[in-house]
Order: structure tokens, then C-alpha cells, then sequence
């Protein structure tokens, strides 16, 4: 991981903090000076991801659905809140917890930024766009959401925890910000998470077909995540309180995506068509002029140096290291 720079928080909490995004934030605010609360419940997120940071000075881990109260000692003066599945397989596996996690969660998160009078930073994502009809999707565009779907497990508790959070701070003054992430990917993510990079390397490095659903010109934009995590800590520093988009605008069709991993894994692999998912998006590309504008952060990292890194990481971590075994070991029983 990049070296970052000096952070002005002195503690740090991250909800879902043992997660892929979530695990990333603590190293890189350990890196630049911050204590780091990690907050996780372990139902997606991974042992694994955080082994490197346990026994650090200035690290804890507490075990906890944030769905449930849940306190930490003072002083904290930032709160990201990370915690909830966010694959399609875990949300859909996991569909009460996904929503109670982004509504009770996002209000017990909160509850705890105004005790300590923090910051607070929401993630959010692009799904909050649905199957957008506005494109590139700008923060303006209120989306295009099915509220029945089976997606929208995922797509309105995202909805419902930036509407919650505005209030928040409208009504009680908290200091709040939100991230709408746009297909974040790199080293830590899940073999087998069902997401589109890691099950393109997945089956790219064994020989497998790529499997594309439908006729792979459905198009997303994929961040890496070093990007993604100075975005975040740029918006956590800053004094913006209005959703900004944190994602990389290069945008690629499924199947031009699948064809990269293959070439740059040097495989024989070819590409398997298969039903497309009920909702799936059309086209996925962020407007960040916002972030740009208000930030100062733009991404640095394009696709194909982004995919080489997380490659190289999965050639390195085998599919028998994933941290899917160890999470589902001691998942507790969460869904109801």
C-alpha cells in the first residue's frame, strides 16, 4: 500500500472496518498517524483483511453489529460508517441484515458521531442511480431504482442512510459527509464474492471461462482502491456535506473488461455468456466534477495498471487463502 500523509484525526472509528474498502481505510489511516477503532461483525467481512494491523499500537478491534447500540471509548473524532454487505451474492444472502445494517446501523453510527462531536462520512455507492437514465450519472440525478427488486435490499438501504444522514444533519447539526463509491476493486477482494473483477481473475487464472452476463456490452467504470481511499479521506477532511461521487470515469463494456483480464493474465481463457441479472444496470460512469471541484481528488490509478496490481495480488494469496472459508466460519447468525 501507498504510503499517505499525516491525517489530522487523532481516533478513528470504521464500522465494517474488516471489510475489503473498510480494511483499507484503517491501514491507511494507521499509516498516516490515527488511532483506528475497527468495528465489524464478521458476517462479510474477513479475519484475513485486518491480520497485519492486530497488535499494531494504536489499533483495536471490537466485534459488534452496528444494527445493534454500540459505544466506544473518547476520544474519537471521525466515523466512517462502512459496515454492510455490498455484493450482490452477499446482499441477497443477506437481505435483512444488508437493510438493517444501512438504516439502525447508519442511526447507531451517528448517535455515536454526536456524542463525540465528529466527523462523520457515509458510504454510500452508485447503486443509489439504479439503472440510470442520466448518463454519465452526476450527483443531481436522483436514479433510477426498483424499490421491489431483489437489488433494492442493497439499492434503498443506501438510499435510506444518505436521506438519514442528511437529516441528521439538518435537524441535530452533525457534521456529515457522503460517498457514493463506484465499483471499487484490488487486493482483498473475495475470490468468490461475485463481483465482476475478482470472478474474471478467479476463472482468467484457473483457465475457466470468463462467464459474462448477458451480451457483455453492459459498461461500469472500476476505481482501484488506493483511489478510492484517498477520495474518502479527502472528503473526511473536508467540510463537504453533500453526496460526492468517488469513482473513475474510463468506462468498459463487460466483455472488453473480461478480455483485459485475459490478456493481462496471460491466460487461454475464453468468454461464456449467461443470463443477465434481474436490474442489472446498462451503464455505470461517474461525473466527478465535484469531487474534482470540492475536493481536489481525481483518481490516478487507470485499469489496467489497477488490474495488474490485483492480479499480482491474487496470484500471490491463493484461491485456498481466501478469506471466504474464514468468514463463513465464524459468521454468527444474523439473519432473521
Amino acid at each position: 500500500m501507498r504510503k499517505y500523509s499525516a491525517h489530522p484525526w487523532r481516533r478513528a472509528v470504521v464500522t465494517g472496518g474488516a471489510g475489503f474498502v473498510g480494511s483499507h481505510l484503517c491501514a491507511a489511516l494507521l499509516a498516516g498517524g490515527t488511532d483506528v477503532v475497527c468495528v465489524d461483525d464478521f458476517s462479510t467481512g474477513a479475519p484475513a483483511n485486518i491480520a497485519d494491523l492486530l497488535g499494531r499500537p494504536g489499533f483495536t478491534l471490537v466485534r459488534a453489529n452496528v444494527a445493534a447500540p454500540f459505544s466506544v471509548a473518547s476520544p474519537v473524532d471521525l466515523v466512517l460508517h462502512f459496515a454492510s454487505p455490498a455484493s450482490p451474492a452477499d446482499y441477497l444472502r443477506l437481505p435483512i441484515h444488508t437493510l438493517e445494517t444501512c438504516s439502525l446501523g447508519t442511526r447507531h453510527a451517528l448517535a455515536l458521531t454526536r456524542r463525540h462531536r465528529a466527523r462523520f462520512v457515509l458510504a454510500s455507492t452508485s447503486e443509489v442511480y439504479g439503472d440510470p437514465l442520466e448518463h454519465p450519472q452526476s450527483e443531481r440525478y436522483w436514479g433510477n431504482v426498483n424499490p421491489v427488486g431483489p437489488r433494492s435490499v442493497y439499492d434503498e438501504a443506501k438510499r435510506f442512510a444518505e436521506a438519514y444522514t442528511t437529516a441528521d444533519a439538518a435537524a441535530r447539526g452533525t457534521n456529515a459527509g457522503i460517498v457514493r463509491l463506484f465499483n471499487t476493486y484490488g487486493p482483498r477482494m473475495r475470490a468468490r464474492d461475485g463481483r465482476a473483477v475478482p470472478t474474471f481473475i478467479r476463472q482468467a487464472l484457473a483457465g475457466e471461462p470468463l462467464t459474462v452476463t448477458g451480451d457483455g456490452a453492459q459498461t461500469r467504470s472500476i476505481a482501484y482502491i488506493d483511489d478510492t481511499v484517498r477520495g474518502v479521506l479527502a472528503l473526511a477532511a473536508s467540510d463537504v456535506r453533500e453526496p460526492v461521487n468517488i469513482g473513475n470515469p474510463d468506462e468498459l463494456t463487460m466483455s472488453e473488461l473480461a478480455r483485459r483480464v485475459i490478456a493481462l493474465t496471460g491466460s487461454s481463457s475464453t468468454l461464456r455468456f449467461i443470463s443477465r441479472p434481474t436490474d442489472d444496470p446498462a451503464v455505470r460512469r461517474p461525473d466527478i466534477g465535484l469531487a474534482k471541484d470540492k475536493l481536489g481528488w481525481e483518481p490516478a490509478i487507470g485499469p489496467d495498471d489497477g488490474l495488474r496490481r490485483t492480479i499480482a495480488w491474487f496470484r500471490s494469496h491463493p484461491e485456498k487463502r481466501d478469506a471466504d472459508a474464514a468468514a463463513t466460519s465464524i459468521r454468527p447468525a444474523i439473519e432473521r
